[in-house]
């Protein structure tokens, strides 16, 4: 996301055991008639084993597209989200700039309307620099292109921890970062540029080094990672917030920007952040749009497993591409996708009614697989660590 309008911007699910079964023993025809039939063998029952996938083929479709959207609301009154967790929202994205002193205990009692108190994904850009939303509660750190050319790797993991230690105090626990664009332009993040000091360096292998001590700063801190902006948005022609913008060429990325998120898959990432610029090489669709990008190349080709989740469908790269919020929406979990966001301008509760309603109708008239809907759902829960059968 930018530095302007920041709108948020586990494991797979396993796939349901086969059936297993034995046939029921006939008795053999006895001439015998004191046989009783207590010494027949009885007939054995078909049994399916129980995982996330079987118990949320069992929900309908309007609870499993709730769970995949992110309702945005501001941290000063996260109470005004109660109504969309109480409908079973996977998540909120915290905006502001000034986190209250009691945002804790409200999150605490926003929680408890979580249907099966399930948990809840509570999501903030608490990136560096001047992309922070809570530093007056968890403290402050610099923009990554300083913690890239000042701090060791380790430096960089220990004052991660510090502040996200804070963050899970505060009940926040996902984290939309570490950036790990590849960009070193010596520039705040722009209308023009969405990354420059966002990025910890324009060297591939010092981003690949600092996004993993980020990510990993932030688990021992008990906050959830996500890596962004999937495949690398260092040298964008434009912000996706503000208009249509270009990554560099997919045969660059390949080489310049792919292998910090290759470095991060390895190191256990468990959530990914998809860009909405197009990649010249992989389609015209914006890459959060794009089954090439997502389906193909992060989850096919790099292994990735976790939760995917998209940059703000609001962004005006989505509209200009042809797509209303909702519409992307069923775009996004078609392609691979398993979490939506949007900004917080606007009516969030109708845009997330809007959302979910979509998704529902596009399963409904077939646009939507219900397995690949199943899939998100089950990311969502994977990511919080749920076990729908305990």
């Amino acid at each position: 996301m930018t530095a302007t309008l920041l709108a948020g911007c586990g494991t797979s699910t396993p796939k349901a055991a086969p059936h297993s079964s034995s046939p029921g023993v006939s008795p053999a025809p006895s001439t015998a008639s004191s046989r009783s039939p207590s010494s027949f063998s009885p007939d054995l029952t078909t049994t399916t084993a129980c995982t996330n996938s079987t118990k949320l083929a069992g929900w309908s479709n309007h609870r499993l597209a709730m769970l995949t959207v992110a309702v945005p609301v501001s941290e000063a009154s996260v109470s005004d989200a109660t109504s969309e967790v109480s409908a079973g929202a996977g998540g909120v994205l915290l905006f502001g700039s000034k986190a209250p002193s009691d945002l804790g205990s409200r999150l605490t009692t926003l929680k408890t309307h979580v249907p099966g108190h399930l948990g809840l994904l509570v999501m903030t850009d608490e990136e560096g620099g001047g992309i922070q939303r809570m530093a007056n509660l968890v403290g402050s750190l610099p923009w990554a292109a300083y913690m890239g050319t000042h701090w060791t790797p380790a430096q960089i993991q220990q004052n991660v921890t510090k502040v996200a230690s804070k963050m899970a105090a505060a009940q926040v626990n996902m984290d939309l970062a570490p950036v790990v664009d590849v960009d070193g332009r010596n520039v705040a993040p722009s209308k023009t540029n969405p990354d420059g000091w966002r990025s910890f360096s324009g060297n591939t292998s010092v981003v690949s080094k600092d996004g993993v001590a980020y990510m990993n700063g932030l688990r021992a801190g008990g906050v959830i990672p996500v890596v962004k902006h999937f495949p690398g948005l260092g040298g964008s022609s434009y912000n996706s917030d503000f208009g249509p913008a270009r990554t560099l060429p997919w045969s660059t990325l390949q080489k310049v920007a792919i292998p910090p998120f290759t470095a991060a898959i390895k190191a256990g990432a468990p959530a990914i952040m998809v860009s909405n610029n197009t990649v010249p090489g992989l389609g015209t669709n914006p890459a959060s749009l794009s089954p090439t990008a997502i389906s193909s190349e992060l989850r096919g080709k790099l292994g990735f497993k976790g939760l995917v989740v998209t940059d703000s469908l609001s962004a005006k790269a989505i509209s200009a591409a042809g797509f209303s919020v909702s519409t992307a929406a069923v775009q996004a979990l078609r392609s691979g996708a398993d979490m939506v966001m949007f900004d917080l301008g606007g009516n969030p509760s109708s845009q997330t009614s809007s959302i979910a309603t979509a998704i529902t109708n596009a399963v409904a008239d077939g646009h939507l697989a219900r397995s690949r809907l199943i899939d998100a759902a089950g990311h969502v829960l994977a990511v919080r660590h749920v076990n729908l059968c305990s």
